[in-house]
C-alpha cells in the first residue's frame, strides 16, 4: 500500500480537501485504484452533532456514517463509496484507546499519548486503507490522507507524531507528503511573499515530516524566481513546487496538477513511475469545457435556514451543478432566508421581506433542503405553497418534503393547525410524527441514517421515470420524523400521491403532485449520491423542468446576467459581482471564491465538484 499525505500550513481554508481529491483523481486517471481518509482533530466522534454554521454540512455515507464534508468531495471526485471509518477524529481514537484500557488490553501499563494513541492512529490508517471502496475486490493501490487543520495546531500534534512514525514505518517509496501552503500577494508591494510558507515548512520539518511536494495557493501563478526561492529555503526540488492559483471553478484543479506534472513527482516518490500510465482526463477536461461554454442560465431559489453559509448545503449545490452542466445550463442559486418570507419579517424588516419574495418569484425553480428545528418553517411552507399554486418546479428534500405535505394539508384539506410534532408536540393534527426507533435524548447517530431502499408504488410517475423505470432505489437518509401514515388516505384523496414507500409500506419516501408540472418531495437525500457526469435523477428532473420555464436568463458577451421573459425582452438589471468568501478557497480573478459569485442573495455556482 502506498500513502499520500496532504497537510496545510499558514491558514485554514486553503483547499486541502479539493487538493487531496484532485490528487486522488489524477492518480486514478493513471490507472491506479485510490481510497481516501480524512483526519479531523476535533474531539467529536463524528460530525453529526455539529451546527452547519460551525462546520458546514454533515455528509452521510451508505453505512450511515455522519462525516466531514470533505468525504463528499472524495466520493464525487473519485466516484467511490467510503465508510464511516474513513473519517478519523480525535474522539474516535481516544474512545477506542479508552475501550481497550477498560478491557485490560494494555495489561496494566500506563496508557499515554505516545505510544498508545499514536499506535492506535497508525493501526486505524492501515486497517481502513485496505477496505475496498470502488466496488472491486482487494485493497486499493494508493491511500490519500488529508490531515485537517493547520500545522502547529495543538490538537493536531498526536496525529503529526503518529504520521511521522508512520512514514518511517511504511518506509521510503511508500509515503509521499504534499504540503498545501499560502503564498500571499500583498497589494501594497504587488509581489508574492514566501516567508509564511518557509516558516510553515520549517515547523513541519521540526515535527518530523519532510514535504516531497509544495502546493502553493496564490491568487496568481508564481514565476520561476519565486519557485526557486521556495525550493532553496524549503528543501523541495524546483520541479515539485506547484502553483494552485485562483481558477474560475475547481474542476480546473486536477488539470492544473496534470499540466505541472504533479503526478510524475508523486509517482516518483512512491516508486510507481514504471507501473502507472499517463493520466487520462479526457472526460474530465471535456466536462470542464462544456461548463465553461454554458451561457443560458437556470435560476433556482434555495429556501433554507442556513443561507448565510453555502457550505451548509454543499452537496445540494453540487447536485444542482451536476444536473445543470448535463443540460448545458449555467446555474444561479438565489439564497432565500426562509424566515424572511414570513409575515413577522414584513412587520420588522419590510425590505428583507420584499427582497426574499422578489428572489422567490424570479426563480425558475424552488428547492427546500433538509434541516432541523422550527425556525423559518412557516417561510418554507409559504415557498412550497407559492410553487404549488403557480406551477413553479419544486423539489423538497427531507424536511422540505414534510413541509410540502403540511402545506397541502393546511391549504387543500383545510387543516389549518396541521404541523409536525417536531414543532408542536401537542398538536391535534400531526401530519409528521416522531420515528419509533429514534432518540429524543441523544443526538449523535440516533436518526434513521444511511442507505435505505425505497419501492415505487406507482409505475407511471415522474420520479420512477427519472430513475429509469426501476422498481426500487437505494438512497441515503438522515431524519427523525416522517409523514404520519394515518394521514395518507385523506391526503391522497385530495390529490397528493405517495409514489415511493419503504418495504413496510408505512414510511412515505416520495410524494408527488400529479397535476403539477414538477412537484416532488423525498424523505431521503439524493444529493449525497450525485456525481459529475452522473447527476442525481431528481435534480436532473428539477433542472429540466426549470429550464423549460418561460422566463429565462442569458449571459451576454459582457458577462452580466439579464433577466428576460419569454420574448427575450429584458425586465431585470445587470447584477454586480462581488467577493463572497466560501468553501475551499479556489477563487477566480473576478472576485469569486470556490467558483461561487454573489449578487445580493444570489449565487452563481461555477464548476464546483
Amino acid at each position: 500500500m502506498k500513502y499520500v499525505l496532504v497537510t496545510g500550513g499558514v491558514v485554514s481554508g486553503l483547499g486541502k480537501g479539493v487538493t487531496a481529491s484532485s490528487i486522488g483523481l489524477i492518480l486514478k486517471a493513471c490507472g491506479l485504484r485510490v481510497t481516501s481518509i480524512k483526519i479531523d482533530p476535533y474531539l467529536n466522534t463524528d460530525a453529526g452533532t455539529m451546527s452547519p454554521f460551525e462546520h458546514g454540512e454533515v455528509f452521510v455515507l451508505d453505512d450511515g456514517g455522519e462525516v466531514d464534508l470533505d468525504l463528499g468531495n472524495y466520493e464525487r471526485f473519485l466516484d467511490i463509496k467510503l465508510t464511516c471509518d474513513n473519517n478519523i477524529t480525535t474522539g474516535k481514537i481516544y474512545q477506542s484507546v479508552i475501550e481497550k484500557e477498560r478491557r485490560g488490553d494494555y495489561l496494566g501499563k500506563t496508557v499515554q499519548v505516545v505510544p498508545h494513541v499514536t499506535d492506535a492512529i497508525q493501526e486505524w490508517i492501515e486497517r481502513v486503507a485496505k477496505i475496498p471502496v470502488d466496488g472491486k475486490e482487494g485493497p486499493a493501490d494508493v491511500c490519500v490522507i488529508e490531515l485537517g487543520g493547520t500545522i502547529g495546531d495543538i490538537e493536531s500534534m498526536p496525529f503529526i507524531e503518529a504520521l511521522g512514525q508512520f512514514s518511517y514505518r511504511v518506509g521510503p517509496g511508500n509515503f509521499c507528503l504534499v504540503h498545501v501552503s499560502l503564498v500571499p500577494i500583498l497589494h501594497v508591494v504587488g509581489e508574492p511573499k514566501t516567508k509564511p510558507t518557509q516558516h510553515s515548512v520549517r515547523q513541519l520539518r521540526g515535527l518530523g515530516l519532510t514535504p516531497n511536494l509544495l502546493a502553493c495557493r496564490s491568487s496568481k501563478e508564481l514565476d520561476d524566481n519565486v519557485k526557486a526561492k521556495l525550493a532553496q529555503f524549503c528543501h523541495v526540488p524546483l520541479s515539485n513546487i506547484l502553483t494552485l492559483h485562483d481558477v474560475p471553478n475547481i474542476w480546473h484543479i486536477p488539470l492544473l496538477l496534470k499540466d505541472q506534472k504533479a503526478h510524475e513527482a508523486i509517482l516518483k516518490a512512491l516508486n510507481l513511475l514504471g507501473v502507472a500510465a499517463e493520466p487520462n482526463l479526457k472526460e474530465w477536461t471535456s466536462r470542464t469545457k462544456v461548463y465553461d461554454r454554458c451561457h443560458e442560465i437556470v435560476r433556482i431559489a434555495m429556501v433554507g435556514k442556513y443561507t448565510g453559509l453555502s457550505d451548509a448545503y454543499l452537496s445540494v449545490l453540487k447536485a444542482l451543478l451536476h444536473a445543470s452542466v448535463a443540460r448545458n445550463r449555467k446555474l444561479i442559486v438565489d439564497w432565500v432566508p426562509a424566515g424572511d418570507l414570513e409575515d413577522a419579517t414584513y412587520n420588522e424588516d419590510p425590505e428583507a421581506y420584499k427582497a426574499a419574495w422578489s428572489l422567490l418569484k424570479g426563480a425558475n425553480g424552488v428547492l427546500v433542503p433538509g434541516g432541523f428545528g422550527d425556525r423559518g418553517v412557516q417561510g418554507k411552507i409559504l415557498a412550497a405553497k407559492y410553487a404549488r399554486e403557480h406551477n413553479v418546479p419544486f423539489l423538497g428534500i427531507c424536511l422540505g418534503m414534510q413541509i410540502a405535505v403540511i402545506e397541502f394539508a393546511r391549504s387543500v384539506l383545510g387543516l389549518h393547525d396541521a404541523t409536525s410534532t417536531e414543532f408542536n408536540p401537542e398538536t391535534k393534527t400531526p401530519c409528521v410524527i416522531f420515528m419509533p426507533e429514534g432518540s429524543k435524548t441523544h443526538m449523535g447517530g440516533t436518526m434513521r441514517l444511511g442507505s435505505r431502499r425505497t419501492y415505487f408504488e406507482v409505475a407511471d410517475c415522474k420520479s420512477a421515470k427519472l430513475y429509469g423505470n426501476v422498481s426500487f432505489v437505494d438512497e441515503r437518509h438522515r431524519h427523525r420524523y416522517e409523514v404520519n401514515p394515518d394521514m395518507i388516505s385523506p391526503l391522497e384523496n385530495a390529490g397528493l400521491s405517495f409514489v415511493g414507500k419503504d418495504e413496510t409500506g408505512r414510511r412515505m419516501e416520495i410524494v408527488e403532485l400529479p397535476s403539477h408540472p414538477f412537484f416532488i418531495g423525498v424523505q431521503f437525500h439524493p444529493e449525497f449520491k450525485s456525481r459529475p457526469g452522473k447527476p442525481s435523477p431528481l435534480f436532473s428532473g428539477l433542472i429540466a423542468a426549470a429550464s423549460e420555464s418561460r422566463r429565462t436568463i442569458m449571459v451576454p458577451s459582457n458577462g452580466h446576467a439579464k433577466l428576460t421573459n419569454g420574448n427575450g425582452m429584458c425586465n431585470g438589471h445587470s447584477p454586480k459581482l462581488k467577493a463572497h468568501q466560501k468553501g475551499n478557497g479556489f477563487n477566480s480573478s473576478n472576485g469569486s471564491l470556490n467558483g461561487i459569485y454573489t449578487n445580493g442573495n444570489g449565487v452563481y455556482v461555477d464548476g464546483s465538484c
